[in-house]
């Protein structure tokens, strides 16, 4: 596995922090204002210089930019300008030698939680999700519109994705469940990402597996990583307990997932790619800005997965 973790495009102390931990490549994710332009390959050489002057290498980009996505996703009026930006980032990638990008095909509403103090081990604070206490959008979008919208971006990614050596990584919806209100999800199940990347027979589709939401779908990790081994190219490293309708996060040791084991699972299926933790508690001393993303409870879960990594 390449160890990793998730950077924003400009340095901050969880750069410090990961680097000091002996984190060597960069999961991407790129600027959200005005003043990065997409379609730039200057713009996108000035990020990916900070990062090589600091000494880490992108190797993925993560999300595929929302300003892009969200009109793919509900395959509104930009759809087709937006489709075209994306191979334009295909091309720019393959220049700087990047080739996995993690996309989503959740609309309208993203990752969800519905708590972030759920309370943990020692009185550290964890996400959580639990469907009596979501309160839907008026946002309405069906299944069917989905597939649509997905078969149609797929079919005209995929050919520049294969022309630059881009691997499209698809993570699963977060929670895995039918419908959010009026927002039906497709990204639920194994079989549902099963039709997901067999809609076009390609090298370069295959997933994200974010193993807890897997989990989480009711599927069996140990008969799920077998069978996409060889579509896996980028793991999301986290763990959680419950179901789909309530769980939460918990810290990387203390889910329900045996870690340890699942890498060895990994490594038997030779599944040898990006690798970064997710959703880590907050613990004592800090304070939240991004739900799951803090500095110190970051630094536990990846001298955990290090420790199993070199174990393993």
């Amino acid at each position: 596995m390449i160890l990793s973790d998730y950077f924003k495009s400009k340095k901050d102390i969880m750069w410090d922090y990961a680097k000091q931990c002996g984190v060597e490549t960069a999961v991407v994710r790129l600027p959200e204002d005005k003043d990065f332009d997409i379609t730039d390959f200057s713009h996108w050489k000035t990020v990916y210089k900070r990062f090589e002057d600091f000494g880490i290498k992108p190797v993925v980009i993560e999300p595929l930019p929302n300003e892009l996505h969200d009109h793919i996703k509900t395959g509104d009026e930009k759809r087709d300008e937006c489709i075209e930006k994306a191979i334009k980032m295909f091309e720019y990638m393959d220049k700087l030698d990047i080739r996995t990008i993690c996309f989503n095909f959740m609309a309208h509403v993203g990752w969800t939680r519905t708590t972030d103090s759920i309370v943990e081990r020692g009185g550290a604070l964890v996400t959580g999700f639990d469907l009596d206490d979501y309160k839907p959008s008026d946002n309405v979008i069906t299944a069917k519109r989905l597939w649509d919208n997905y078969e149609y971006f797929i079919k005209a990614a995929i050919p520049y994705a294969e022309k630059y050596g881009i691997k499209l990584a698809l993570h699963p919806d977060d929670p895995p469940l039918e419908k959010l209100g009026n927002v039906e999800r497709i990204m639920i199940s194994y079989e549902n990402i099963k039709k997901a990347i067999s809609i076009v027979d390609s090298p370069n589709l295959g997933v994200t597996m974010c193993q807890a939401t897997y989990l989480m779908m009711g599927e069996d990790l140990y008969d799920v990583i077998p069978k996409l081994a060889d579509k896996i190219f980028f793991v999301h490293f986290r763990n959680a307990v419950g179901n789909k309708y309530k769980f939460n996060e918990t810290f990387h040791d203390n889910g329900l997932i045996d870690m340890a084991d699942i890498m060895r699972l990994y490594k038997k299926h030779n599944v040898d790619v990006p690798i970064r933790v997710d959703h880590v508690p907050l613990m004592a001393g800090e304070k939240q800005e991004l739900a799951g993303y803090t500095a110190l409870g970051r630094l536990y879960a990846i001298g955990y997965l290090k420790g199993i990594l070199e174990s393993v």
